[in-house]
């Protein structure tokens, strides 16, 4: 068992071993700020198969910490032909044929100068980050019962019967994860639960010598098969090595089970999208997936991501849809500018306050939440709305439910992304620190001085 703080010693406690809550801890560890990782499961593991990041991930990485970004790059994957290095996406169709012939067919990519298009192994990315981490620092087979706020800090009770007390408490559980309904459940309890998106999905990953014996010089490079009812992505990843796949399947009925996932037999899958004229390359590339539905889910309103000493991180606070790529990134700067603000907080506060439970302190940490949540939270909610969007054009579908030709889903997804790869990180940064000062000041009449960037 890990060593055990003083039970009233400023520790943050991190819930959870996602993307995001390994980002955070990544950045509190840079910036020397004491935490404490809590993961339910014995090791480190993975959800999913392939994660694509965008450019403002990578400067998320490279403000974190220096050395992520490039091993990150050092096994990432983009797309293999060099003409294709700026393109996000090729749009087909997903039709017989792909749509060979028609006039836009070969230019339907969507990307920008400014963006490369990497991506990697899910695993191979969370063995980078935990690289990162005290091992120390993390414990494992901690699920928690029960979180509860009291006498100026937080207690987490666990299955398993232990109690222990910190400061604050970041919750980036998941998706499904119970800190939502902690920080919501009194004031918005109709906001607590995940939404069912309307559509499942099905993933695969073979081997690219298979994948270019199916699909020939398409299996080099992202490509999005559009259809009205369903749609289905591949990518490289893995060096090159695998091709990932992701089918999407539109279901307008409500999602019938407990769990997010649903086993089913293969023919199942398979008549999922007989119905809509799949191109038969397509059909073999299933071959290799497991046919469990997985139900997409997401948060469309959250109206705050904290509540007091406990705060939300990742897919628990603003969980959207896949179809922009974008939720990983998303994780990571949520992970930036929290660790940028706790950090502001524990360099310029007294160690006689930090160490105390008492009003002072809770304050100041309400200050940090405050200050990440304003910067934060309307940038996240618009990816959670702009990808459902998104997703909605792969199905040829526009404003108002109205059926589109392809030409007008290419036109309408280039140009979208810009404001997600280019936002500038570092602004906010900066904005969330001096608004931490603000607060802090204005609350309790203490000086902090900002975090060095």
């Amino acid at each position: 068992m890990a060593p055990q703080q003083p039970t009233d010693a400023f520790n943050v406690a991190i819930i959870g071993a996602g993307i995001g809550g390994l980002g955070l801890a990544i950045g509190l560890s840079h910036l020397s700020v004491p935490f404490t990782l809590y993961e339910s499961t014995p090791v480190f593991s993975t959800v999913g198969a392939g994660v694509g990041l965008g450019p403002n991930a990578l400067r998320a990485m490279d403000l974190m910490e220096k050395r992520f970004k490039d091993m990150y790059m050092d096994i990432a994957t983009g797309n293999l032909k060099p003409e294709k290095v700026h393109s996000m996406m090729e749009a087909m169709r997903m039709d017989e044929g792909l749509g060979a012939g028609e006039e836009w067919y070969g230019k339907g990519d969507w990307g920008s100068e400014t963006f490369t298009r990497t991506g990697a192994h899910r695993k191979d990315l969370l063995d980078i980050m935990t690289s990162f981490i005290p091992k120390d620092a993390v414990r494992f087979n901690k699920r928690v019962k029960t979180v509860r706020q009291v006498a100026g800090k937080v207690e987490l009770v666990f299955e398993d019967g232990e109690v222990v007390n910190h400061a604050a408490v970041v919750g980036s559980d998941g998706v499904k994860g119970f800190t939502r309904s902690v920080v919501l459940g009194e004031r918005f309890p109709d906001d607590v639960r995940p939404k069912y998106e309307g559509k499942y999905v099905y993933r695969a990953i073979l081997p690219m010598g298979d994948a270019k014996e199916i699909m020939g010089d398409l299996a080099t490079d992202a490509k999005m098969y559009l259809s009205q009812g369903a749609n289905l992505s591949t990518y490289p990843i893995s060096e090159g090595t695998q091709m990932n796949v992701v089918a999407f399947k539109r279901d307008p009925t409500p999602w019938p089970h407990q769990d997010f996932t649903e086993e089913v037999t293969k023919e199942a899958m398979i008549r999922d999208f007989a119905g809509h004229n799949i191109d038969q390359r397509l059909v073999k590339l299933l071959d290799w997936a497991k046919p469990t539905r997985w139900g997409i889910f997401h948060h469309p309103t959250t109206p705050t991501y904290y509540n007091s000493l406990i705060c939300l991180l990742g897919d628990v606070a603003h969980a959207g849809g896949p179809h922009q790529g974008a939720g990983a990134g998303q994780c990571l700067e949520d992970a930036l500018i929290l660790s940028r603000v706790l950090g502001a907080l524990f360099h310029s506060t007294p160690s006689s306050t930090l160490s105390t439970p008492c009003p002072l302190r809770t304050a100041i940490v309400e200050a940090a939440f405050q200050a990440y949540d304003e910067v934060r939270r309307p940038r996240a909610q618009e990816q959670v709305r702009t990808t459902k969007e998104t997703g909605e054009l792969y199905n040829l579908i526009g404003e108002g439910g109205r059926v589109i030709e392809i030409q007008e889903a290419i036109e309408r997804l280039n140009g979208r992304f810009g404001w997600l790869w280019d936002h500038d990180l570092k602004s906010d940064c900066i904005k969330a620190e001096r608004r931490f000062k603000e607060l802090a000041t204005m609350g309790e009449g203490v000086g902090i001085e900002s975090a060095r960037l």
